[in-house]
Formats: structure tokens, C-alpha cells, sequence
């Protein structure tokens, strides 16, 4: 249902307690319905980060407890992280044109930044539309059924749950599903050639994985032991590196899907400015160290 392997109870597993897990599920989702109205009430930047962080860590939990989603709360955390999701993306696709054109300005080229002016213009308009949803979506998520089936989990249904959990054993099978990830990276920009679509897919899927290991570290430490320390970090690392890459690429999808002529720029301005992008992927792409590079 998830795309998680359901888990399985090990005698080997590790016990935990209620009052290990209750009070960072509580303090979690105090701060994704806080963080949440906010958002949806004036879209402040911060708080559409910081509910949508909450709401993945929550998310990460419950597959972790709740594979099977028996209490039926995953596809309202699941609905909640697509909205935000879309409005931060744009956030973040915005700044990253504003702090591109401000170099252009900067470097006395007013074409790239008079194109990238009108490509913050038209990401301004797609982030207007996925705000009207927010805001008239995530109210809906944030009500009193919400808040009723959420305590009804907490006192009836975690400590069941936590009697087959088995944290150690989601973690191996992450690490497990991003070694396949990795070595098919390998073999599909092999056969394909590293700019290939194919090739860029499976690395996004190898990006992926690399966040799933982070989130997982991250939202489950309190029950993790010290030889997991590190992973939050190292997969971190990954996840940031692969996603240079995944933002040149998305930025160079962009641009062409709204096209030339719409963004007003002339056929020079145009291709500099692609093979800006092109120069900049390919220059992350040799230098990556996650996975060998083409």
C-alpha cells in the first residue's frame, strides 16, 4: 500500500516502550498542525518548511509502525505532504531564479537576467494556484477527525503496534533497496549512456532512497543504537549531492516545457543560457562521488 515491505516480528527485535515513542509522535504532530494553519492561513515560507518536515517525519514513523496502515492515518499525512510539498518546491524554485538573476545583474547581463525575471514570473503563477489548493485543502486535514483518529491512536493502537516493530530491520532493508538502486544506476547508464533519460530516472530513484535512509535516521534516532549515529549525515550528504544534480536537470525541463518565445528571450540569450545549465549538470554529474561517474 505503501511501497514499504511489510514488516516482520523477529524474536531478535528490540522492545519499545510507549513512553518511548508517544511523546516525539505528540511533539510531531503539535508542530504539523501548528506549523500547518500557519501555512495555509498567509503561506509563510517557514512554516510550509517546517509542517512539511513534521508531516514527513510523521509519515516516516508510521510506515515504520504501521505498515499496513491499520489506523488509517497515512493517506491524510500522505494528502497533507503533497500540498505543502508543491507550494515548497515552488519556494524553493523561485529563490533559486531570484538568486540566479541577481548574479546575472551583478555580472552586467541584463538578457539572462531579464529571462530569468520572466522564469520567476511564471513559477510565481504556477505557486499561486498550488496555494489556493493549500489553503483550501489542508483546513480539511487539520479538523477535529483528525485530531480524534490521532488520539485513538495513541491509546489504542501504539502499543500494539510497537509490539512488532522492528526499526533495525526497516534500516536494513533501506540500505538494501539503495545498494539495488545504486547498481542499477550502474548498469542502466552503462547500456543507456550517463545523460540519458533512463539514466537520470534511475539516479532520481537512487536520490530517493538516499532520503528515505536520512528521514528514517533522523525521525527514528531515539530508537536507534550508536551504530546509526552517522547515518542521518552520510545520507544527508548523498541525498544533497544527487540533488544538485536533480535540480540542473529539473531547472533545464522547465525551461523548455514554458519555452522560448513565452519567456520573451531571444535565441542567443536562449541557448547561452541552456548550456549554462547543461555545462553546470554535467560538471556535478563527473564529479559525483555517491555512485561512479560516467
Amino acid at each position: 500500500m505503501m511501497g514499504t515491505r511489510q514488516l516482520q516480528t523477529v524474536s531478535e527485535s528490540a522492545v519499545y516502550s510507549k513512553d518511548q515513542w508517544e511523546p516525539v509522535l505528540n511533539e510531531l504532530h503539535a508542530q504539523f498542525r501548528c506549523h500547518g494553519r500557519r501555512a495555509a492561513e498567509d503561506f509563510d515560507g517557514e512554516a510550509v518548511h517546517q509542517a512539511r518536515v513534521s508531516c514527513r517525519k510523521l509519515l516516516t514513523l508510521l510506515r515504520i509502525l504501521d505498515p499496513d496502515d491499520r489506523t488509517g492515518l497515512y493517506p491524510v499525512f500522505k494528502k497533507a505532504q503533497k500540498r505543502l510539498g508543491r507550494v515548497r518546491d515552488k519556494d524553493v524554485l523561485i529563490e533559486s531564479f531570484k538568486q540566479r538573476r541577481k548574479i546575472a545583474k551583478a555580472a552586467g547581463d541584463k538578457d539572462q537576467a531579464r529571462l530569468l525575471g520572466s522564469l520567476t514570473a511564471v513559477q510565481k503563477e504556477e505557486r499561486k494556484r498550488y496555494r489556493t489548493k493549500l489553503a483550501e485543502k489542508l483546513p480539511k486535514l487539520l479538523d477535529d477527525d483528525e485530531l480524534t483518529k490521532w488520539n485513538s491512536f495513541l491509546q489504542e493502537d501504539l502499543e500494539v503496534l510497537l509490539g512488532r516493530t522492528d526499526v533495525k530491520g526497516v534500516m536494513r532493508e533501506l540500505e538494501t533497496a539503495f545498494e539495488q538502486n545504486k547498481q542499477r544506476y550502474r548498469e542502466i547508464s552503462g547500456e543507456h549512456g550517463c545523460e540519458s533519460s533512463e539514466a537520470f530516472d534511475a539516479l532520481h530513484e537512487l536520490r530517493i532512497s538516499a532520503k528515505e535512509l536520512r528521514y528514517t535516521a533522523s525521525a527514528a534516532s531515539f530508537a536507534l543504537d550508536e551504530e546509526y549515529l552517522g547515518y542521518e549525515k552520510k545520507y544527508k550528504a548523498i541525498q544533497e549531492e544527487l540533488g544538485e544534480i536533480n535540480d540542473r536537470r529539473v531547472w533545464l525541463d522547465t525551461i523548455l516545457e514554458i519555452g522560448r518565445k513565452n519567456l520573451d528571450a531571444d535565441k542567443q540569450t536562449w541557448h547561452h543560457f541552456k548550456q549554462e545549465l547543461r555545462h553546470e549538470l554535467q560538471e556535478r554529474m563527473k564529479n559525483m562521488t555517491a555512485v561512479e561517474s560516467c
